[in-house]
């Protein structure tokens, strides 16, 4: 598996990178449009949650996304929930750094993990979980495959209002024919 494409390489999550998860973790901004409770959590909950759910679970994957040019780790891309026995996995992507955003970084970590999850793993289908606000990730998942597969709805308050959660899916055979 070659972990990465022009500008972006994918690394192990390590402990080591719990201090930095932390930080992005608990910037509201970049949580607002990915992290239902935007809660603030204390380092002590944040290693218990890299060691536990994220480096300790049988059924999670998650790697750094590293800017090849300078090296920086600028944002996280994770399994979650896989089911081998069905070749299914929900995935989930945060750019940390928000300088990177909107610069098509997101794009190729995902693409990277995806051709891992179709290629090496040969899962059949992955899906994630899209707030209905977040029209620039709706555009990037429709632009990879993604296909709109249900809502929760009203399922998420924020600023002051209801919104949907959007449940999008891609299937491994649509995701090939698409490369």
């Amino acid at each position: 598996m070659l972990f990465e494409s022009s500008r972006v390489r994918l690394r192990k999550m390590t402990k080591e990178d719990t201090e930095l998860y932390n930080k992005w973790r608990n910037d509201l901004e970049v949580m607002h449009s990915t992290n239902p409770s935007l809660d603030v959590y204390p380092m002590e909950a944040t290693k218990k949650f890299v060691d536990h759910v994220i480096l300790g679970s049988p059924t999670a994957k998650s790697y750094i996304m590293v800017e090849k040019g300078k090296e920086i780790p600028i944002g996280i891309v994770s399994l979650i929930n896989i089911d081998y026995k069905n070749r299914n996995a929900e995935c989930i992507i945060d750019i940390g750094e928000k300088e990177y955003w909107g610069k098509g970084y997101g794009s190729e970590g995902l693409k990277l993990l995806l051709d891992y999850v179709f290629y090496e793993m040969n899962l059949h289908r992955v899906c994630l979980k899209v707030f209905s606000f977040n029209d620039r990730a709706i555009r990037l998942y429709t632009k990879i495959g993604f296909q709109k597969e249900g809502n929760s709805r009203q399922s998420l308050f924020r600023n002051g209002e209801w919104h949907d959660i959007i449940h999008m899916g891609i299937l491994q055979n649509e995701y090939l024919r698409n490369k």
